[in-house]
């Protein structure tokens, strides 16, 4: 299949989420989809290598569910409702996950959540109680 080049291609620090890229992980985004039932998240836990084999998924995206490199699962397309379906039954929090998406500890991360909320209550009254980032 030919992909034709966009625009947002490269709009630094976005993983955009399009044909090309939903063609390229959908074997990853149906496994993770699977992990909806506890079963599943069990077979997955007890061998994560076998359970990728099972749905085609490998190379890069075999390796980064193994190391749990979040991050990276992001940039090669994976859903991120389907990757906290992934992470969150195993304890890994989505405040754990944006701060290994970002280099720092969690604490770091939470702190960060801490100060960034500093004004948004004056922001949200300016625009009429509605945030849109």
């Amino acid at each position: 299949m030919v992909w034709n080049k966009h625009d947002y291609d490269d709009i630094p620090g976005t993983y955009v989420f399009d044909g090309e890229t939903a063609h390229a992980s959908y074997n990853i985004n149906k496994m993770l989809f699977t992990f909806n039932t506890e079963d599943c998240r069990d077979e997955f836990e007890a061998d994560p290598a076998a359970y990728c084999d099972e749905f085609g998924v490998e190379g890069d995206f075999k390796e980064c569910v193994i190391q749990k490199d979040f991050l990276r699962m992001l940039r090669l397309g994976c859903n991120i409702y389907f990757m906290a379906k992934m992470a969150i039954p195993r304890g890994t929090s989505v405040q754990d996950c944006g701060a290994a998406m970002q280099g720092i500890t969690t604490e770091e991360f939470q702190a960060k959540l801490l100060e960034n909320r500093v004004g948004l209550e004056e922001k949200l009254d300016k625009v009429g109680g509605y945030w849109n980032g």
